[in-house]
């Protein structure tokens, strides 16, 4: 009875916790990710009052926030626009890769870790958060722009890239080579697959089988589904946020729709726990030795982010205010990074990369926030201070005045029209 009491005092303190500090954001207008950070880096390991009862939980709580969080980012998409998407932003996935591993291997080289070390290192600074980039875009009421499926694409190449570097990293912690993970990375592989093959081609019909006029029934389908596949994809080594993306987008139509209004409040609760989760299992005195190693890559890393964002929204013919928006809400890194430096210093392979992992995700997961957005509006401030030429100063007086040719008058036409 004594630890059930001070389990829901632990809870319940996180819970109103989370609800204050959201409140404080909210007042100020800027996403509350950073502060439910904070908060957990102050109650966790070393900080000033570690909580220990509730720890399980939170940490259960944790998990299912990743996968809602992007299951209900699929729900924007159907699997069409996904198939689309991927087509067309493949070359982006590439550059993203070739922009964002090479800053962690070249660190973890400079820092004679060895090659291992850097293929781990490499991994943390490519990968970027979905959780937190999910969030985010909620927070700032971005799902309906023209650049979000962008971002959503070079996510999800991201973390279906995981299937394929998770096994591989396992290998080679293990000093098996690559050989041994080959039967494990095509079971990855082919699992990723056919549930991508069953939301393209079967989606309507799982939407029919989901769908129920009774709220309660939906919502226990829907999340029962959800965690369900999610932890079939886990097991087989496929992540589990992509297998609740794939379940999102799989659901359309009024399913969907009913499906979105009644997740969102729950989202929203683990999602906080997730954050909060992430900074209890911070020692604040791991921080100090790796701090500047870990601040240089995470500058670097901001800058590649955005360049790729910005490359791959311009390929898209986004304007260039959503470019810099893509670019800048791509910054923030968090649980797949976690994840692959877990793998390394569970590994025993250099005992530095896990606390300089550390500090450099908690860096771009406050800063990504901010970047997401401030970007844009800094860029173009910079922009026009740089004295960019107007958008006539190559047009010739006679055109200019022409009716026939009017002048484009929409400032932003990303977000024109969004609801």
């Amino acid at each position: 009875m004594h630890s059930s009491a001070v389990f829901l005092i632990e809870f319940g303190a996180i819970i109103l916790g989370l609800g204050l500090l959201g409140r404080f954001a909210a007042r100020f207008q800027f996403s509350p990710i950073p502060l439910y950070l904070l908060a957990g880096l102050a109650f966790g390991e070393g900080g000033l009052l570690p909580l220990g009862t509730s720890e399980e939980f939170v940490a259960i709580g944790a998990e299912i926030g990743v996968i809602l969080l992007l299951l209900m980012l699929g729900l924007e998409y159907t699997a069409s626009d996904l198939v689309s998407n991927l087509k067309t932003q493949y070359p982006a996935g590439l550059v993203d890769a070739a922009l964002n591993a090479l800053p962690g291997a070249a660190m973890a080289l400079l820092l004679g870790w060895g090659p291992v070390a850097a293929v781990v290192l490499a991994g943390v600074t490519w990968i970027s958060s979905s959780g937190v980039i999910a969030k985010v875009l909620g927070d700032l009421g971005r799902l309906g722009n023209r650049e979000t499926p962008v971002i959503l694409s070079i996510l999800v190449l991201e973390d279906l890239s995981m299937a394929v570097y998770l096994p591989i990293i396992t290998a080679l912690l293990a000093g098996a080579g690559l050989a041994a993970g080959s039967a494990t990375l095509a079971i990855a592989l082919g699992v990723a697959g056919l549930v991508l093959l069953l939301a393209v081609r079967y989606g309507r019909h799982i939407s029919r089988f989901v769908s129920s006029d009774d709220p309660e029934k939906l919502l226990l389908v829907v999340l029962g589904l959800t965690l369900l596949v999610a932890g079939l994809a886990q097991q087989l080594q496929v992540s589990a946020a992509v297998g609740a993306f794939l379940v999102g987008i799989a659901l359309s139509g009024e399913a969907a729709e009913g499906a979105h209004n009644l997740l969102a409040p729950l989202r929203d609760l683990f999602a906080a726990v997730f954050f909060v989760f992430f900074g209890l299992h911070t020692d604040p005195a791991s921080i100090p030795p790796v701090l500047v190693p870990a601040l240089a890559l995470a500058v670097v890393t901001a800058l590649t982010k955005i360049a790729t964002g910005y490359w791959a929204a311009k390929r898209a013919g986004i304007s260039a205010k959503g470019r810099w928006r893509a670019g800048g809400t791509l910054v923030a890194r968090g649980e797949f990074s976690i994840v692959i430096a877990g793998l390394a210093v569970t590994a025993g392979i250099e005992p530095s990369l896990g606390p300089l992992a550390t500090a450099y995700v908690l860096i771009l997961v406050i800063l990504g926030p901010l970047t997401a957005r401030y970007t844009e509006p800094v860029a173009m401030r910079l922009v026009a201070r740089l004295g960019k030429p107007s958008p006539t100063a190559h047009v010739p007086a006679e055109r200019a005045a022409s009716p026939a040719a009017p002048l484009e008058t929409v400032d932003d036409p990303d977000t024109a029209g969004r609801s």
